[in-house]
């Protein structure tokens, strides 16, 4: 007799994505679909059998907000997400993205110039990534897609940015206001994507967000100078096809973000547009700013405005190394920001400004900002509403990866407090020779915080690595903020800031979460990282219903409780980027993933498969 089913999943926990309690039933593949599902279906009829016994078994996870639009063209295969259950990622977010070419003019190279400094990544890795794009434009880049070996499946963002540029040239894109000429092609050109498939247009109004090629270094990336008239344009061909504006708020003028977000109000516009916005966790300098995005989003969902607006929500703490004063968070500070924007290897360059009398200043008066004196801004950040969010406290800057061995693990503060008994006569301060030359290379005397970090950078430069967690410390308001109405679980940011954060595995931690809560918020989480954005973005995935493409992750829930990622965040390199990357380990975890009813990731270890064809899928939104 022949078999009926290629796969079959035995005896797993199933969670199904529609909420609802799990139930122990079989799960049936063919022909890379759900054929069947029920309790004891014959094992005789499989090819394969997958037992599950001891897991849960859910639809594949979904990363809704990355930046691999670069790396999936290096590895279709996506194997850093993989590994963690994520089988569908979206791109072209924060108004950059790879669907319009190359968009080479001259010496303008736009990817680059947008990328380096908003995701981190060097301009070396970028180059690499640019060599493999072969189309111009929204279309074949779509189709593209059917020509890798995917591992996941991809949605794309057509991105405000490059958009931009594409119509008016970069240049112009942040220096002048399109003609009604250029608004129309980019409605035309918009329009077109729409057709395509595109979930949506993306945007940004992060004001951190530099260009990084000269002379542009001192300009933020193009969808920052679009007018609240040009977005509306844009947003209203969006809205005609019910697909999804992405975008970050605009912190500067809070009362501008506010309007700009009133754009999702179907009363004022004729019908909801559906917005998906970053981010809301609760950040160590401003504990309630979250809680104001939610109250606007919860005003602009209201009956009176009928919006319908979430802000993405990430399922672990916000933890952020640093490479020197390479790091995000450090484009908010003007000094700091002028010290990134040289080159990678200007060495020199950076030791230049930091011996600048008048760039000292500019730094000391940056780093001691609201958190010294009697002034407004100091007292706005005692109420939790500072002026600037970047951590500058040293007892929660932590180093890893430090230029003394000893330092590992040790918070700034704490060296800096020996420094300070070494520099008073107490030689003994010192735990050893390493130690000891170092802290002998300190200028004398070394009086305060901001003398501290100049000297380690003028010192080390950036081979000296440590971190901060900036947000989301708190377990049960982060687990709070993923079940929030008006929030959406699943943003990971992969594949950006390679160096800086990973969070590949965010969704395994916003499921150990609710582990800690019950079966019943497991389910809830499981549906809102599967089905839940799945429907909101337009997407045929995340559903176990027969007939579904079969993507599936089984977890095993005993390793899950016992697992943390930052026990296992590492930076390793890449031979992919000849770089190094920070990623996460999940192992034993994630026990199986399936793509299209393939194994791709079993017992430790990806398969022959992944990569050996296309399993994965280019998706069309509605």
């Amino acid at each position: 007799m022949s078999t009926t089913w290629d796969t079959l999943i035995t005896d797993a926990l199933v969670f199904d994505g529609s909420g609802d309690a799990p139930q122990a039933v079989d799960i049936a593949i063919r022909g890379g679909r759900i054929a069947a599902r029920g309790a004891g279906l014959p094992r005789a009829e499989a090819v394969r059998v997958i037992d599950g016994s001891g897991q849960w078994l859910m639809p594949g996870l979904l990363d809704i907000h990355t930046h691999l639009d670069l790396e999936v063209d290096l590895d279709p295969r996506l194997p850093e997400v993989v590994r963690h259950g994520t089988t569908t990622v979206l791109v072209g977010n924060c108004s950059l993205g790879t669907c319009f070419g190359q968009q080479l003019e001259g010496e303008q190279n736009p990817i680059v110039d947008c990328f380096t400094r908003v995701e981190n990544i060097p301009k070396k890795v970028l180059g690499k990534c640019v060599e493999t794009i072969t189309w111009d434009n929204t279309g074949d880049y779509m189709d593209h897609f059917d020509t890798l070996p995917l591992g996941p499946n991809i949605g794309a963002f057509v991105p405000h940015s490059m958009l931009r540029v594409e119509v008016m040239g970069l240049k112009d894109s942040i220096s002048r206001d399109p003609t009604e000429a250029e608004l129309r092609e980019m409605e035309r050109l918009l329009e077109q994507a729409m057709a395509q498939g595109y979930l949506g247009l993306s945007t940004d109004g992060l004001p951190f967000h530099y260009l990084a090629n000269a002379p542009h270094t001192d300009q933020r990336i193009p969808t920052q100078f679009a007018s609240f008239g040009e977005l509306r344009r844009l947003l209203g061909v969006v809205r005609r096809h019910d697909r999804v504006w992405q975008t970050t708020p605009i912190i500067e003028n809070r009362v501008k973000g506010l309007l700009y977000f009133f754009l999702s109000s179907g009363r004022l516009f004729g019908s909801p547009l559906k917005t998906s916005a970053l981010s809301v966790m609760k950040f160590v300098l401003a504990p309630k700013a979250s809680n104001a995005f939610l109250g606007v989003a919860r005003l602009v969902n209201s009956a009176l405005l009928k919006g319908r607006i979430h802000f993405q929500a990430l399922g672990t703490n916000f933890r952020i190394w640093a490479d020197g004063i390479v790091s995000p968070i450090f484009e908010e500070l003007d000094s700091t920001c002028e010290l990134i924007a040289l080159e990678y290897d200007d060495v020199e360059g950076r030791r230049a400004l930091l011996n600048d009398p008048a760039f000292i200043e500019a730094f000391r008066r940056d780093w001691f900002h609201g958190r010294r004196g009697r002034n407004l801004a100091t007292l706005k950040a005692k109420l939790g509403l500072p002026d600037k969010i970047v951590i500058r406290d040293l007892e929660l800057m932590i180093f890893d990866g430090a230029p003394v061995a000893e330092w590992n693990g040790e918070s700034m503060q704490q060296v800096m407090e020996r420094l300070q008994r070494f520099q008073g006569g107490q030689a003994g301060a010192a735990r050893s020779e390493e130690e000891r030359t170092a802290l002998a290379a300190f200028p004398r005397p070394t009086a305060d915080e901001a003398d501290f970090m100049l000297h380690l950078l003028r010192e080390y430069d950036k081979s000296f690595r440590w971190y901060v967690d900036v947000g989301n410390t708190d377990k049960e308001a982060t687990l709070g903020y993923l079940l929030h109405p008006n929030a959406l679980p699943g943003f990971n940011d992969s594949g950006a800031h390679i160096t800086n954060m990973a969070f590949f595995d965010a969704n395994l931690m916003s499921l150990k979460l609710a582990q800690a809560e019950g079966l019943e918020t497991v389910a809830t989480m499981v549906r809102r990282m599967t089905r839940e954005p799945a429907e909101f973005f337009g997407l045929d995935v995340g559903s176990l219903e027969i007939g579904a493409q079969a993507d599936i992750t089984l977890v095993d829930p005993e390793a899950l409780k016992g697992w943390d990622s930052n026990e296992h965040r590492a930076l390793i390199h890449r031979d992919l980027f000849d770089h190094r990357q920070m990623v996460n380990r999940s192992d034993g975890v994630v026990t199986h993933v399936l793509i299209n009813g393939e194994p791709v990731w079993q017992q430790g270890d990806f398969t022959a498969v992944l990569g050996s064809r296309s399993l994965g899928r280019a998706l069309r939104a509605a």
